[in-house]
């Protein structure tokens, strides 16, 4: 009995995987029914705000006001083979702080502070 019980599930499964391994291949692209119902291609991803804003500050203000620093320029954008480090970052930061100076009433630390504390 023990032996026909293995027999029947060695053929079903044999018969399973044959028959998984012969039906062709269609990829997404060429299968007409997923692209009835959502075309992978049909529209780009768009940027959404944050990412616009990040792209903006990126490109018109940080850049500007980082490369005006003739060192910073020498010695992190004139060169060919360009990897980034933490240490560029860190001294295209400090000299972003020094031009672009914080007010202290419109920082968010002096605001957080200056709230109400439950307990106090």
């Amino acid at each position: 009995m023990k032996q026909l019980i293995k027999k029947t599930f060695i053929i079903l499964s044999l018969t399973l995987f044959t028959a998984c391994v012969t039906v062709p291949k269609v990829t997404p692209s060429q299968n007409k029914s997923l692209n009835s119902i959502s075309k992978s291609n049909a529209s780009k991803k768009k940027s959404y705000y944050m990412q616009k804003e990040m792209d903006d500050f990126l490109k018109n203000e940080w850049r500007e006001t980082v490369l005006q620093d003739k060192e910073i320029k020498e010695k992190y954008e004139d060169k060919k083979e360009k990897t980034f480090t933490l240490q560029e970052f860190v001294d295209k930061a400090e000299v972003y702080s020094d031009k672009r100076p914080s007010n202290e009433s419109i920082s968010n630390v002096t605001k957080v502070q200056s709230l109400p504390v439950i307990g106090k």
